[in-house]
């Protein structure tokens, strides 16, 4: 059972079938010859000399002479690295088209849901990803509620969301730590206004250039995502007019 799943494992990072195969037999018998390579991996002898010079290719398998010997030696497994490492490089040189058959795939609109807080926080991770100098973010909610929900994460949320050079914009309802924000608002590069304090507020809404984030702040905690220009533009216009309401507190 541990050598499947070892085997499973070096498939996933990016090994074929045989070529896990043979490495893991290498890797345990030490230094050896393609037959005993052959038996421990059940596999043609045939088969084998071409999946090692796969794998010495990689980097992954060396020759060592032994008198008249030649015998094959597994690198160390510290090398596998190097493999995942390519697969993601490949994989980032390929992400714009990628993102390109995303983006196209059913239609200009878009609505996700997330459940669950890790789920959500995955959303505000991948938010911080893809907004652009200069766009806005832009916030309607309960600043205590949300970031009692996980206190150290949304602190590092708001710390790295304020190194960019972004236009935020937070309406928040009244509280101590809404307050707080808007005290040391310029630390966080930010601006922040208080909403009144008759407002009560269940969800946060998050606004960018391509999201609408509505996220439920009380038990079930979820979130649904909208990427839908119309209703985008409609919401940024509702902010605007509930901003530009709110006097600035001097």
């Amino acid at each position: 059972m541990a050598d499947n799943k070892l085997i499973e494992t070096l498939k996933d990072i990016g090994l074929s079938e045989n070529e896990a195969k043979v490495y893991f037999a290498t890797l345990s018998l030490g230094p050896t010859t393609v037959l005993s390579i052959s038996r421990s991996a059940e596999m043609k002898r045939t088969t084998v000399y071409s999946i090692v010079e796969s794998l010495k290719q990689k980097g992954l398998l060396n020759i060592e002479l032994k008198g008249i010997k030649q015998l094959y030696v597994a690198e160390n497994p510290e090398k596998l690295e190097s493999v995942l490492e390519k697969r993601k490089d490949e994989f980032k040189n390929n992400l714009p088209e990628f993102l390109a058959l995303y983006n196209l795939s059913g239609g200009e609109s878009f609505i996700k849901y997330h459940e669950g807080l890790e789920s959500v926080k995955s959303i505000y991770e991948s938010l911080l990803k893809e907004v652009r100098p200069k766009e806005d973010y832009l916030v309607i909610g309960s600043q205590e509620r949300w970031f009692e929900l996980d206190p150290k994460f949304f602190q590092s949320f708001i710390e790295k969301r304020a190194k960019l050079n972004i236009n935020t914009r937070l309406l928040f309802q009244d509280s101590k730590i809404a307050r707080d924000h808007k005290r040391f608002e310029k630390n966080y590069n930010e601006q922040v206004k208080i909403l009144p304090k008759e407002t009560m507020l269940s969800t946060n809404l998050v606004l960018t250039s391509k999201k609408l984030v509505i996220q439920q702040l009380h038990p079930p905690i979820m979130a649904i995502v909208i990427e839908n220009k119309s209703i985008i533009k409609m919401h940024k216009e509702l902010f605007e007019i509930i901003w530009k309401s709110i006097p600035d507190e001097s």
